[in-house]
């Protein structure tokens, strides 16, 4: 692979893990919401869904973000019998999301982030040698 395969690998690696990010964010921020109606299903779990394709000309591969899925995993349940959103026995439904789950995919989406960010940096750096060598 060449130096520009390797820049083009780590970039598409920058965009998918941002957008992981976005997307445990998200869960984080709705963890504790419930509907807006008595009854009703709160916000459900995002997982980002990723396809990764290969040129057989370049043998190159690359990843990309193809959107999100819905968690089908069953909500949790809590006794607020004064909550708006409880049903008539009083429970109410609460996010299918552990908090810290989504704390460790975002560790490890940052980690992700990071290494690529380091490829990229050490490319730049070896193609400015290159170019420093090319001119001596």
């Amino acid at each position: 692979m060449n130096l520009r395969g390797i820049l083009s690998v780590a970039s598409d690696g920058l965009k998918v893990q941002t957008k992981r990010m976005e997307v445990i964010s998200e869960n984080i921020a709705n963890a504790d919401s419930t509907s807006a109606k008595a009854g009703g299903d709160p916000y459900r779990r995002k997982v980002p869904v990723f396809r990764v394709t290969a040129d057989p000309k370049t043998e190159q591969t690359s990843v990309s973000f193809v959107g999100v899925k819905r968690d089908q995993s069953a909500f949790g349940t809590r006794i607020e019998p004064g909550n708006p959103a409880a049903d008539a026995t009083g429970t109410v439904k609460i996010p299918n999301i552990d908090p810290l789950v989504e704390q460790m995919d975002l560790r490890d989406a940052q980690r992700s982030y990071e290494a690529n960010l380091n490829v990229i940096t050490a490319t730049r750096r070896l193609l400015s040698r290159t170019i420093d060598i090319l001119r001596a």
